[in-house]
């Protein structure tokens, strides 16, 4: 109980010192998810926000649109801006007690680029990065990285600024991102923004607001797991030491803006399982919660390897995590698209239980328990002895398909065969499929293969394959 007690100490003083620290400052501000060169989502009301004095009057203008509102007793305030023509630049001027005026604006489409690993790997790290940057001259495309934060506490912004894409922005950004944005601007021929907050290794628990997961029973073995841990003394001193060094720190920096000094150097988190990418809402505060609200097309979503493990898990907590998202965005069910897990390690000589296999399978039935959902299979995209393929450029490639397909009306095959229904003719099984597209097919071997079957015994045993139509 003592611990309890500091630790709530030290949270009150912590979010005291960040109300003086905004009072003090006294000035009109904006999140960083809201700057000169980001896209405003064509085609619906987006909404502006920041911060200022308490009951500050605020004026917005851009276009031919004037807004204004006051700042509530806390500082905080809001806009909603009407529905502007695609394109742009546009600029913005934001007026309180100081002015501030963004630049280079356009209205388009924006995508969020989230899960682990796999959505987070750069360009530089894909196939033929000098040749993807020698022509990434697209000014259209805008991106914007959310910097790795987890965080039990609810975060209001990050460090971060929108930047058109060239060969210069483009290397450390989301490869599967930028494939999938490139192809979206040169179809649709209107700026995209991309919001890459991609966290490698990331568990899907750290993704959800971490009080779901306290009222389903579901998930009680998970939450006992992390009290345990929480519980650990040593994490909790580096924490409480950290919050001491970061309440001393932003008054010092508090003065130092009020005397136009520079700032002194931002702490540095410990990096352990507390503030790391698998304990139970942590992403969700530190990194998700600064961009909600945002107005958005839909999200991509390339997570589950972190998962495999507990993939029958997988089947409630997948969808659970991509309602949340949507309930606390408030723009319904916008379209979410994720990429199936690819194949990985080599192949056995027997018939065996896969962990992966079980992932994918949840990933699948997700789209059946969500509208306005698809996934995107790669199977034959993998390497056996890299869990990080790297070629993007399909994977981006097959997302952008669904939202061609279903966002923008365009007649796209999108879907992979899917297992529609089965029939047994004596020893045989004929297996139906539907969203074979011009037909099924076999790539670079003579028949089908990666089946297996069992008798009454149920003991699995390869099974040979061939397409009859």
């Amino acid at each position: 109980m003592k611990r309890l007690f500091i630790a709530k100490k030290l949270y009150a003083s912590l979010t005291l010192s960040c109300l003086l620290m905004t009072a003090t400052l006294g000035e009109v501000r904006l999140p960083s998810i809201i700057g000169n060169h980001m896209v405003l989502q064509r085609e619906q009301a987006n909404p502006i926000w920041g911060w200022a004095d308490a009951h500050e009057s605020i004026t917005l203008h851009i276009g031919d649109q004037r807004v204004q509102t006051q700042a509530a007793a806390d500082g905080g305030w809001k806009v909603t801006l009407d529905p502007l023509p695609v394109g742009g630049p546009y600029s913005m001027r934001i007026e309180g007690k100081n002015t501030l005026l963004l630049e280079n604006i356009m209205v388009g489409e924006v995508w969020i680029c989230s899960g682990q690993s796999n959505m987070q790997w750069s360009i530089n790290a894909s196939n033929d990065p000098d040749l993807e940057k020698l022509t990434a001259h697209y000014p259209n495309i805008r991106l914007v990285t959310v910097p790795r934060v987890g965080t039990q506490e609810p975060q209001s912004d990050f460090e971060g600024q929108w930047q058109p894409c060239s060969p210069e922005t483009v290397g450390n950004f989301s490869a599967v991102g930028y494939f999938f944005g490139r192809q979206l601007h040169q179809t649709l021929n209107i700026p995209i923004g991309l919001i890459n907050n991609a966290w490698g290794g990331s568990a899907a628990e750290a993704w959800v607001r971490r009080d779901l997961l306290e009222a389903d029973a579901r998930y009680e073995p998970l939450l006992e797991r992390w009290k345990k841990t929480e519980s650990d003394e040593a994490l909790l001193k580096a924490m409480s030491d950290y919050e001491a060094a970061l309440e001393t720190w932003e008054s010092a920096a508090a003065t130092a803006r009020g005397l136009g000094k520079d700032i002194p150097n931002r702490p540095r988190r410990p990096n352990n399982a507390l503030t790391g990418n698998h304990r139970p809402g942590n992403i969700y505060n530190g990194v998700l919660r600064p961009t909600i609200g945002y107005g958005i097309r839909g999200a991509i979503w390339y997570q589950g390897e972190s998962n495999a493990g507990r993939a029958y898990q997988y089947r409630d907590l997948f969808p659970l995590m991509i309602q949340n998202w949507r309930d606390v965005w408030g723009q319904g069910d916008f379209p979410f698209y994720w990429v199936q897990l690819a194949d990985f390690r080599m192949e056995k000589d027997q018939p065996s239980d896969s962990d992966w296999a079980e992932l994918r399978e949840a990933q699948t039935m997700t789209m059946s328990r969500l509208p306005n959902t698809g996934e995107a299979v790669i199977i034959d995209l993998g390497e056996a002895q890299d869990i990080h393929p790297k070629n993007k450029e399909d994977v981006g490639k097959r997302l952008a398909r669904w939202a061609l397909a279903r966002e923008y009306g365009f007649d796209l095959v999108h879907q992979s065969p899917r297992y529609a229904s089965m029939e047994r003719q004596g020893s045989k099984i004929i297996l139906s499929f539907d969203h074979v597209g011009g037909g099924l097919d076999l790539f670079d071997v003579q028949k089908p293969v990666g089946f297996t079957i069992a008798g009454a015994d149920q003991q699995f045993q390869h099974a040979e394959g061939k397409i009859l139509n």
